[in-house]
């Protein structure tokens, strides 16, 4: 099982994790534990969930396709049947394939993910999904399998459908020549180190594919949702997972061979995301990790050696020429406020134990703006839902924290809408 822990200490380092001051290896450990506890104690009472999910045949993503099945049975309510057409594919991937569906009942649109269910290997996709509960994560609305002639199983998750993402709206201003207005970067960056906070520290859990094409948006409001991280898995087909991250993530310590990480790989992704928005094109492009290695050491300079013992202890080689760090100013090419430089900053650092975490950025000068009764979105529209938390995402943080995460309007809304629910 990957390695994911509820705080972003480093290897051999001490943090606070929330208030709480633990080492990293003790941390990773607890977060395994607590995460593997949850999945194997979850209650399997059925007046408390849903039936088990139906097994129904040959479902498929073509344009078309019907597809029936149930959903209900809670608490003695009645299983109703529910059918959705295939209209076509959003999405395809090692994982499986994304379809856009509507249900004939009610006329609602649908993402249906659906992923084959190899039974060498343990799949908890479905079970952290369940767990999840974020208005910055995507909502499974309920599930079903599926079998093919071939006896395949698949498993076919029905998501919320959010229109947009954040790769196409980047798309879209570096078609017509524009950077991305700051406030969309401050709204992006914030609402994805929010679902982060919860899914590190709530869930115990990295994401480990933070990238605009995971990243949802709906164009009206601008609200963010994450796709669901992707599921944690052990043995050979970990050893798979992590080939595949090297692909995908230009996180150092992945391409320094790490196979024992933290959360903190989800922290520089974001960083990541945060400076393809402010550039228009990726800060660190390369078709293997050698290639963004490079593009990483020509950015911050080459890492010392301390450096490389934290990101992988088990890393003997230490041959790299002697570059100095890129100013950052020169990076951007343009002016940008010292705190948008700042949290960049933060983002991109080799040791993974000193970037922040994502509590730590959500709490940053460079989302002040956010915090503004007063801010609007360039339309004129209010700004969607930042600072509605609830208990588990405050739980053992200190009021200091708490008071600077959520503004005094929002405390006072917050409060409101307790007394009267």
């Amino acid at each position: 099982m990957a390695s994911a822990s509820l705080g972003n200490g480093g290897v051999g380092s001490s943090r606070s994790v929330n208030g709480f001051k633990s080492s990293s290896s003790s941390v990773d450990w607890l977060g395994r534990e607590m995460l593997e506890m949850r999945l194997r104690d979850k209650p399997d009472h059925d007046e408390d969930r849903d039936s088990e999910p139906d097994v129904i045949d040959g479902v498929g993503a073509e344009t078309g396709h019907v597809i029936r099945t149930t959903v209900g049975g809670r608490s003695g309510q009645s299983r109703q049947t529910v059918s959705y057409i295939s209209e076509h594919v959003v999405g395809t991937g090692s994982f499986g394939v994304v379809f856009q569906a509507k249900c004939r009942e009610t006329g609602e649109i649908v993402a249906i993910k659906k992923v084959l269910q190899d039974k060498r290997y343990k799949n908890r996709e479905l079970q952290i999904m369940q767990m999840l509960d974020h208005p910055n994560i995507v909502a499974l609305k309920h599930c079903f399998f599926s079998t093919t002639d071939k006896e395949e199983v698949y498993l076919n998750l029905v998501l919320e459908f959010v229109p947009e993402t954040v790769n196409r709206i980047a798309r879209n201003y570096s078609r017509i020549n524009q950077r991305m207005p700051l406030i969309y970067v401050k709204l992006y960056t914030y609402q994805i180190c929010r679902a982060l906070a919860y899914i590190h520290n709530c869930i115990g859990i990295c994401h480990r594919d933070i990238k605009p094409q995971n990243l949802l948006v709906n164009p009206h409001t601008h609200q963010l949702k994450l796709l669901s991280p992707v599921s944690i898995v052990s043995g050979e087909r970990r050893t798979k997972c992590f080939l595949h991250l090297l692909k995908i993530l230009s996180c150092p310590e992945l391409i320094f061979g790490a196979t024992e990480y933290t959360t903190a790989i989800d922290i520089w992704s974001t960083g990541c995301v945060m400076a393809e928005l402010l550039l228009g094109q990726p800060l660190f492009p390369g078709e293997s990790g050698v290639d963004q290695l490079v593009e990483i050491i020509k950015v911050l300079g080459t890492p010392t050696r301390e450096e490389i013992k934290c990101m992988n202890p088990n890393y003997t080689e230490f041959k790299f020429p002697q570059i100095k760090p890129h100013p950052w100013h020169k990076v951007f090419q343009k002016r940008l406020p010292p705190e948008a430089v700042d949290l960049v900053c933060r983002f991109f650092q080799y040791s993974p134990n000193l970037r922040c975490t994502a509590l730590e950025a959500c709490i940053h000068p460079f989302f002040d703006e956010l915090r503004d009764p007063n801010t609007r979105l360039p339309n004129g529209r209010p700004l969607p839902p930042l600072f509605n938390f609830k208990s588990q995402e405050l739980q053992g943080i200190t009021p200091d924290i708490v008071n600077r995460l959520i503004p005094e309007h929002a405390r006072k809304q917050n409060l409101f809408m307790a007394l009267h629910t």
